[in-house]
């Protein structure tokens, strides 16, 4: 059996007894390592599971999957996820191929992103189409989530914005040349993300657009390494959370749609300036 086995958001602990039950009894434990990172290193995973553990990058898994699947319709292989196995990453292909080739499969889950993001107070029931933004560069600089995030709006929900992240990256250089040379890490943090955020919206005023899908006095929420004991969060304008510095990674951001007093009562709590959260609920209430 191929095991996809969901690790939390947090540390090594965060595995569910059944998701460690089978890491313990597995043949191989692999470790996807390229779309999330947990706040520990592969090295703490080992020493908690008591098992070697591979770690399987972008290549490994998307074109050398069947390393992975090596024995697993003989033998039981693990294959760990940060977050939940099919939530914010889905490894929908993986579990298309293991299929073709008649390999069976079992999901255990656990928590992501996705549900996880309702502790900094806005209903899960309440958000939109998530988007992801990613890092520009000089000479491309897509804003194709845009929409979605007008369309979320429009219907009052609130908007999940997954920050880009490059893990095992090459350079355009590298790659043209066949070098198997990779840039350090990357992590998006939520101040990059609104400050992107913003000059799409000043890019949009210099079009003409007048019905902007949000602007800079629009509420937000930055949230950095949901589920670890060292989670920040903090509530205020777009522009005022350019200047907020969360720390490490991982980031998310949300940009809020309509909000109900009591969501708004619980974004104080993390409010980079409380009085703009009062004068909020005044005008609700």
């Amino acid at each position: 059996m191929l095991y996809f086995v969901g690790l939390g958001l947090g540390d090594a602990a965060d595995i569910t007894v059944k998701g460690l039950e089978i890491v313990k009894k597995a043949k191989h434990v692999y470790l996807e390592a390229y779309t999330s990172i947990l706040t520990v290193g592969k090295e703490a995973l080992e020493t908690f599971y008591g098992r070697e553990v591979i770690l399987a990058d972008r290549e490994m898994v998307e074109q050398q999957s069947d390393v992975i699947f090596e024995d697993s319709d003989k033998e039981d292989v693990a294959f760990l996820v940060v977050g939940d196995p099919f939530g914010a990453t889905t490894h929908t292909d993986l579990a298309l191929r293991a299929h073709q080739l008649g390999i069976q499969y079992r999901v255990i889950h656990n928590a992501s992103i996705m549900n996880a993001i309702g502790c900094c107070g806005l209903q899960l029931y309440n958000y939109g189409e998530t988007i992801s933004i990613v890092f520009w560069t000089d000479t491309w600089k897509p804003d194709s989530y845009y929409d979605k995030i007008a369309t979320n709006r429009e219907r009052g929900m609130h908007t999940l914005c997954l920050l880009d992240i490059k893990v095992k990256e090459q350079s355009i250089e590298n790659l043209m040349k066949g070098r198997k040379v990779y840039e350090p890490p990357r992590y998006m943090a939520v101040n990059e993300a609104a400050s992107q955020l913003i000059e799409i919206i000043e890019k949009k005023r210099t079009e003409g657009v007048e019905q902007l899908a949000y602007t800079e006095d629009t509420i937000c929420v930055g949230v950095a390494r949901i589920g670890s004991e060292s989670q920040q969060i903090a509530a205020g304008t777009l522009r005022q959370l350019t200047s907020v510095d969360l720390g490490g990674p991982l980031h998310s951001l949300v940009i809020a749609g309509h909000m109900h007093p009591m969501e708004l009562e619980m974004l104080k709590l993390f409010a980079v300036e409380p009085a703009l959260f009062d004068k909020l609920l005044e005008e609700a209430r």
